[in-house]
């Protein structure tokens, strides 16, 4: 892994800190390299990030496939006022839910569907968290919002070309935990969270998610029923994911689940926000504002 400068200016050579879930600092990423930006020094992190993803990686003419979430949004909005400025033409996007369709057109960016998309240049999206050294990512962890689709998602950032992932430092983790969405068929579901249960004997417990009310094994009277029919299991793990590969290896072989929260992407870059910058951590060496990859 190689983490990269975020800034347009020279790059810094001071490290980006980390903390564990113990609580106890880690050490970086190999060569992990911190910088602000200094012409939107007074900017939120988070849309600082927003901006530089655009800014570094988004030309004239691409194809865009645009992601769910805080960041997003907040990418989107920008994409849009620098075409309406003038500093980018001839961009078209490809949302990855209805919520980032709506945004994209609200800021006047020009839409094709993803199923009708031969070519995808760049995505940009958030995750819930994401492996280190892999860059190996779980999405749909949130609450499924109306017309979120986990296979949508999905779709556009296995066709992109290249794909950033914009995240807090809390979300860029050595050692996981939490859930992993399973899309099913609603018709057998059951069947298949005893499957995905025994799979992960010991290590997970596998609930059906609720769209209302309390989250319980069965889902409650309401379970959340997708835009493509689908109801999403979580497999909410009990002790540190050892690997995340390992488990959408697994997941795969499971004949009846139709899809899963992880993306494995190369090459992948996180775009990581920290309360004191921003760090680039990519798949692969690279060049970033005109200067050697760090």
């Amino acid at each position: 892994m190689v983490a990269s400068t975020a800034s347009l200016a020279p790059p810094c050579r001071s490290s980006l800190s980390f903390t564990s879930s113990s609580g106890r600092a880690r050490a970086p990423p190999p060569r992990a390299v911190r910088c602000s930006a200094p012409s939107d020094i007074d900017a939120p992190p988070l849309l600082r990030a927003a901006k530089y993803t655009v800014d570094r990686y988004i030309k004239s003419g691409m194809v865009v496939g645009l992601g769910s979430g805080n960041a997003s949004c907040m990418a989107i909005k920008y994409l849009g006022q620098q075409l309406r400025a003038g500093t980018l033409e001839d961009i078209v996007g490809v949302p990855t839910s209805v919520t980032s369709a709506s945004e994209a057109a609200k800021s006047g960016i020009p839409l094709d569907d993803y199923q009708g998309c031969s070519q995808i240049d760049f995505a940009f999206d958030d995750a819930d968290i994401i492996e280190e050294d892999t860059l190996i990512a779980v999405i749909g962890r949130r609450k499924l919002e109306g017309g979120e689709s986990i296979i949508q998602e999905k779709f556009v950032l296995n066709a992109a070309k290249r794909i950033v992932f914009i995240i807090t430092e809390n979300k860029y983790k050595g050692a996981l935990d939490g859930s992993v969405p399973v899309l099913v068929q609603s018709l057998n579901w059951m069947e298949i969270a005893e499957e995905l249960d025994d799979l992960f004997l010991g290590d997970a417990e596998v609930w059906r998610r609720p769209s209302i009310g309390h989250a319980d094994p069965f889902g409650g009277d309401f379970p959340v029923v997708t835009k493509d029919g689908h109801n999403v299991l979580d497999v909410i793990f009990t002790s540190p994911i050892a690997n995340l590969a390992q488990v959408a290896e697994s997941l795969d072989r499971v004949d009846r689940v139709v899809d899963h929260g992880i993306v494995s992407k190369f090459p992948c870059t996180a775009v990581v926000v920290s309360e004191s910058g921003v760090s680039v951590i990519d798949s692969a060496l690279t060049k970033v504002a005109g200067y050697p990859a760090l």
